[in-house]
């Protein structure tokens, strides 16, 4: 068997092959489905690894179907570069790194996400990009018109465009904003359709139907949670959910040595957008008055009083994405029998025993 390693880049790619014989073969080729396959058609059986990142997925699955096994690795698995020197960085030696990480089986496989929900998180991307749009042409449009002397209403951001045609805005000012509006226009029309897609999606999807049986889970956040996920039997074991929670950026960050323990804000997260709308999930339940998430508030007003309310909601996400993961697990819809909520402690009389 051969094996090879790909340092992959946008535009250009270092490439490395070890022969069976032992002979290396370096070479630097355009990151191009063409390239790829005049260098890799009609080789031997190579194992090859890449590294985890934007044209990994493609570039592993173009090499699979002419005949070769892909791992994509982990690049924050440190082991794998044990024989890069950190003085010196070129695509050579990272190449060179990564190769014999492959020949001797020192790399930590990546997840690769299954093709139905890559469709799913870019439609996701897509959504996001075209509400950060409308949002930013709302702002502009309040902005010039309460430069002018106006004030638009509040209310619902489906209702925007009727409350700027009710202001009566003078002919000028109206047609300036004639821009705005008409992208606006475009905007809630295609938003509409994504949402209308993602409420089809519940219906043929059984695991983000029964995510969103949970209160203030709805049809987004629940299929960017499964999206982000992709595959609940991976995160398996005793610590399932605390694997989750970390994956998705919702633990603290600490560095603690000895007697000093520091502790800073939630880490940094592969899926932001998840991690956002668990975020605006957890300020829904605080503010709800549903009767089913009683037990959630209660405990999340308890550590409030405590510790303040932001620490406090993105303790209330975390617990979310628990129960999320639990369900999804278990194939069970919310049951809000089961959550336990804030527990105060009585005093115990004298000369009785305290109950366990």
């Amino acid at each position: 068997m051969e094996y090879g390693a790909i340092d992959l880049h946008k535009k250009e790619s270092q490439v490395r092959i070890i022969t069976e014989s032992g002979e290396v073969i370096d070479c630097r080729i355009p990151t191009r489905r063409d390239r790829l396959t005049t260098l890799f058609w009609g080789r031997p059986h190579a194992r090859i690894l890449i590294e985890a990142s934007t044209e990994s997925e493609w570039v592993a699955q173009h090499l699979e179907t002419l005949g070769h096994e892909v791992v994509v690795a982990d690049p924050n698995y440190g082991l794998m570069y044990g024989h890069r020197s950190r003085r010196v960085k070129t695509d050579r030696r990272d190449v060179t790194a990564l190769a014999e990480a492959c020949r001797h089986g020192i790399y930590r496989p990546a997840h690769r996400r299954s093709a139905r929900q890559r469709s799913v998180q870019w439609q996701l991307n897509i959504r996001r990009e075209l509400v950060a749009a409308r949002t930013r042409g709302i702002s502009v449009a309040r902005a010039i018109t309460r430069h002018a002397g106006y004030r638009i209403a509040g209310g619902a951001t489906d209702t925007f465009l009727q409350r700027v045609a009710a202001l009566q805005l003078p002919p000028a000012l109206d047609e300036m904003l004639s821009p705005v509006r008409n992208v606006m226009e475009v905007l809630d029309e295609e938003l509409s359709r994504v949402d209308t897609n993602f409420e089809t999606l519940i219906a043929d999807d059984p695991v983000v139907k029964r995510l969103t049986t949970c209160p203030s889970i709805g049809a987004i956040t629940a299929a960017a949670f499964v999206a982000a996920l992709d595959d609940v039997g991976r995160f398996a074991g005793r610590r399932g959910a605390a694997q989750v929670t970390s994956y998705l950026g919702l633990v603290p960050r600490e560095y603690s040595s000895g007697e000093q323990q520091q502790r800073g804000r939630v880490m940094r997260s592969a899926h932001p957008y998840v991690q956002a709308l668990l975020v605006q999930a957890a300020w829904r339940v605080f503010r709800s008055s549903d009767p089913r998430v009683a037990a959630l508030r209660s405990w999340a007003q308890a550590i409030a009083r405590r510790r303040g309310n932001k620490i406090a909601i993105v303790a209330l996400a975390r617990r979310l994405a628990r129960i999320l993961y639990a369900m999804w697990r278990d194939g069970t819809d919310y049951q809000s029998a089961t959550i336990r909520g804030h527990q105060t402690q009585t005093p115990v009389a004298a000369g009785t025993q305290p109950t366990v």
